[in-house]
Formats: C-alpha cells, sequence, structure tokens
C-alpha cells in the first residue's frame, strides 16, 4: 500500500550542511500501523513531508497504491490522509461545510462527500457538531473534526504526525480508537512520534529513527531480539548513546 524507498533530503544551514534523512526506507500494508519513531530533530517529520510531497526529496521516492511521487505526485496527495496536532478549523465555517470543502478539493462528488460525512461523523462522535460554527469548538470537538476532515476523500494511507502532542487522557483515547478503525478499514497508517510507551501499544512494527537514519526496524518482539532490551525506550537510550 505504502512503499518509502532509499529517501534522501539534505539542507543547507549557513555553512554546515544537515542530512536530515538520509536513505530511509520501509513499507506499510494495508491494515498495518507503522510507527516512525525517533526523538525531535531524527528526521520523522521530513521524511512525510516527502511522503506528502511537501518536499523535493534529493533521491529515493514515495510509491502509494503503484502511484510514485516522482512520476505522479498529484496521484499520490489525493490518495493520503495527514492529520497533525498543528492542524487547525476554519472558524467562521460549520463543521459541515469545512468538511464538505476538503471533500470537494479532494474532487470528492457532492452525494458521495455528504454520505461519507454523515458516515464519518457517526463514527467520530461528532454529528451534533455538524451545523456549528467550527470556531466554537473545544479543544476535544476540534480534535475530532479535524480527524474526520483526513478521512473525507476515503484515503488508502494515513500519515498522523504527532497526533497526541498537546492532548490530555481523553483526547489520548481518542486517537488511540482512530488508529483502531483505521485498522479496520483497511488503511495503512503511518504513526509519526516521539512517545515510545503509545506507540507500543499503537504499532504493529517500528522503525528507529536517528539522526536522519534508519537504525532498526520490525516488530516489537524482532527489535527485543536484535537489541536485548524489552521496551523501545531503553533501546533509544542505547541507540543515543552510542
Amino acid at each position: 500500500m505504502l512503499i518509502v524507498e532509499s529517501l534522501k533530503k539534505k539542507f543547507q544551514l549557513e555553512e554546515t550542511e544537515v542530512r536530515a534523512v538520509d536513505g530511509v526506507s520501509f513499507e506499510v500494508a494495508a491494515g498495518e500501523v507503522y510507527g516512525l519513531l525517533g526523538p525531535n530533530g531524527a528526521g520523522k517529520t521530513t521524511t512525510l513531508r516527502m511522503i506528502l510531497g511537501l518536499v523535493k526529496p534529493d533521491a529515493g521516492y514515495a510509491e502509494v497504491s503503484g502511484y510514485r511521487t516522482r512520476t505522479d505526485p498529484s496521484a499520490v496527495k489525493s490518495r493520503l490522509g495527514f492529520v497533525s496536532a498543528s492542524d487547525g478549523v476554519y472558524p467562521w465555517l460549520s463543521v459541515r461545510e469545512m468538511l464538505l470543502y476538503f471533500a470537494d478539493l479532494y474532487g470528492v462528488e457532492p452525494t458521495e462527500a455528504a454520505s461519507r460525512c454523515e458516515q464519518l461523523s457517526e463514527l467520530m462522535g461528532i454529528k451534533p457538531l455538524l451545523d456549528r460554527r467550527a470556531g466554537s469548538l473545544s479543544t476535544g470537538q476540534r480534535q475530532r473534526v479535524i480527524l474526520v476532515r483526513g478521512l473525507i476523500h476515503d484515503p488508502p494511507v494515513m500519515l498522523l504526525d504527532e497526533p497526541t502532542r498537546g492532548l490530555d487522557v481523553v483526547g489520548v483515547q481518542t486517537i488511540f480508537e482512530y488508529i483502531k478503525n483505521l485498522r479496520e478499514l483497511g488503511k495503512a497508517v503511518v504513526v509519526c512520534t516521539h512517545r515510545l510507551d503509545e506507540a507500543e501499544r499503537l504499532c504493529d512494527r517500528f522503525g528507529l529513527l536517528h539522526q536522519g537514519t534508519m537504525h532498526r526496524t520490525g516488530t516489537l518482539q524482532e527489535l527485543r531480539q536484535q537489541s536485548g532490551h524489552d521496551h523501545l525506550v531503553e533501546m533509544f537510550v542505547e541507540l543515543l548513546g552510542s
């Protein structure tokens, strides 16, 4: 469903060249949750931006359902959903208007868009909010609307960048339920986070990024065998010290 092959990206900062991402590769199957993990500055967000087509890679490519960023970036973007902790809402639109607006941007037919809006609103518990102005929503309500917005065009691949950052316990549980629903819908999901305890609960497989390089990849059991440690935190402490 999602193939990331040998992505590389460097940036020039004054007189210093920084390799933000250096040959990162991984695959995510339908119905699988993949944790792209690492400390701040590991290259996680730059990798996501290259997959999304927001940053042009120096080398490598991302492929979604057979479409590659190098040859057909628009087709790739239309097959991706994206949710970030920094996402906002259009305050003067109603929730329904905003969701239908985004569906239209992705070329979803109006009848299909209205149907998806109703189904997803029921799934995420925001149906009573559909005709409220988005700017009047609480933080938790806004979060649920953003989660629905990421799925409004029914993408096969979902990318979540630090989805639990700044959330309380209830908000974090909402994210967990959302990811469970994505798995059940057969989406390929990438969760980009540095919250390793949460990742252990959420993800089927993991990629451990440090200084732009993928150092380990596999299931939690495989990583335990490779590293000799039981938990992701211990694996990263060793990685950071090496």
